[in-house]
């Protein structure tokens, strides 16, 4: 076989390969094979028809043709071996010319990762946001546990900001009324605003039975971006109480006897989150920085690729609707256009970011144990609310295994380049990336923090990956007890 490589722009060749045809003879066998099998010729058993009859029988194109199906793929994948290129999607092929006996001839475009210069990660430095835990922020939380064990005592007045309050909604658009948007019964905190814009306004001074009319847009479901008018009837109305912040209330809410045990605790958990948001702040700038060193030219076709995935995705939830969804971004202040562009600026970063971390991982000589495999199933089946058994099905039916150990490979090579990277804080001071992210009791910080900040940066929400595989403080919330953790 010979084949040549033409490059046609940095991400993208054209193979030309011939193939003589005594290194066919394989494949003419399997079609022969699997040919005889298919037809009944009287004096031969099925499955045993000479090759002579079988060309005089189907035609000595029938044959050729099954020969190029099964051997150019097989000799595409053996140039590409050949000339040590990483293919980017799938290649078009064309057959140029077939001379029965000599040589079959074809050519093959197909999208190439680039050749990517990286720069010295060592020498990459970061500056971050300094951490301050703030008496404010003790005090969010401590209102935050007083919302949680307040007491509720039904009234009989108007309603007000801050009450609890029992609600029926009733939403109708051209005069129908909608019935994912209209319930019955509802609990609803006057002041929360996590409903449909306009109906605190509504509620607020109404008393037991009456019913206020108010028009918003929906932001939701198959008439997103629609106005609505909406019809609000009140319940009941129910005061809410707060208790107060003393040492009976923190032995209620928490483990600890004391408000100063209490808030002492809140101050370290506070602490572990707003360590975390810097981590996170210092793993972006850190592949920020990565990004704006190296050039990396994306591929066409996989921006193209990643583009109409993304734009699939948008529009999917307003069930294909592009009349609702244009409809939802004009309601957001957003053109059409503002969000296409949008778009494809976001799907080329992701497919530079792979591009990159795909780069840095062969540098860094990274694998993928069984071990890191399961765990991040395990862990992205969490993240979907299905059983580890049915995500792992579906990723094998839709054949996107190869894209998850893509993925940990991906995460492994930027905790390794966070490790790397010089990271201060905006008032100079240089900072542990293992401390960042939670990481404790460190023996050998070289091998015993890589996992763990690994963990971290896939946690903290890493990388946004394409969805195509190029081959995809206020965060501290009071749990019951005392207990901030990472949303």
């Amino acid at each position: 076989m010979k084949s040549t490589v033409e490059h046609l722009n940095p991400t993208r060749v054209k193979l030309s390969v011939e193939v003589p045809f005594d290194e066919l003879k394989p494949h003419f066998a399997k079609a022969y094979g699997a040919l005889a099998g298919t037809v009944n010729i009287p004096g031969f058993r099925k499955g045993k028809v000479p090759a002579r009859i079988l060309d005089a029988r189907l035609g000595r194109g029938t044959i050729l043709s099954e020969v190029v199906n099964d051997a150019v793929p097989a000799k595409y994948g053996e140039a590409v071996a050949e000339a040590n290129l990483t293919p980017l999607g799938q290649p078009e092929i064309e057959v140029t010319r077939i001379d029965d006996g000599d040589t079959l001839a074809f050519t093959a475009e197909v999208d190439v990762r680039p050749e990517i210069v990286l720069p010295a990660v060592d020498e990459i430095s970061v500056v971050v946001d300094d951490v301050e835990v703030t008496e404010a922020d003790i005090d969010e939380q401590v209102e935050a546990l007083r919302d949680r064990f307040a007491t509720i005592t039904p009234v009989e007045r108007a309603a007000a900001d801050g009450d609890s309050v029992t609600i029926d909604l009733r939403a109708v658009v051209d005069g129908e009324e909608l019935p994912d948007a209209s319930t019955d019964g509802l609990t609803y905190k006057i002041g929360t605003g996590d409903l449909v814009d306009g109906l605190d306004e509504a509620i607020t001074g109404l008393s037991a039975g009456e019913t206020a009319t108010f028009t918003t847009s929906l932001v939701a479901g198959d008439h997103s971006g629609e106005d609505a008018e909406v019809t609000v009837t009140l319940n009941g109305v129910s005061e809410r109480a707060l208790p107060e912040v003393d040492d009976d209330f923190a032995q209620l809410a928490s483990e600890f006897d004391t408000v100063a045990e209490m808030r002492a605790d809140l101050v370290e958990r506070i602490q572990r989150v707003k360590n975390m948001t810097q981590g996170s702040q210092a793993r972006d700038k850190v592949l920020e920085a990565l990004l704006e060193a190296t050039d990396i030219p994306a591929p066409a076709g996989i921006v193209e690729s990643e583009y109409e995935a993304r734009q699939h995705d948008a529009v999917h939830s307003f069930d294909h609707s592009e009349e609702q969804f244009n409809a939802y971004l004009e309601g957001e202040g957003q053109t059409r256009e503002e969000f296409d562009a949008e778009t494809r600026a976001a799907s080329e970063e992701a497919v530079r970011t792979q591009l990159l971390l795909d780069a840095l991982a062969e540098q860094q000589g990274v694998g993928v144990s069984q071990e890191e495999f399961t765990e991040r199933i395990i862990y992205n089946a969490q993240r979907f609310g299905v059983s580890p058994d049915e995500y792992f099905k579906r990723l094998q039916e839709g054949n996107q295994l190869g894209a998850v150990i893509a993925d940990v490979r991906r995460g492994k090579a930027l905790a390794n380049a966070v490790q790397l990277a010089k990271i201060s804080d905006a008032s100079g001071n240089t900072l542990n990336v293992a401390e960042l992210f939670g990481v404790e009791e460190i023996e050998d910080e070289d091998e015993a923090t890589a996992q763990d900040i690994e963990d971290g940066v896939i946690e903290g929400g890493v990388i946004e990956g394409a969805s195509q595989d190029v081959t995809e403080t206020d965060d501290a919330v009071v749990e019951e007890g005392v207990s901030a953790e990472q949303k």
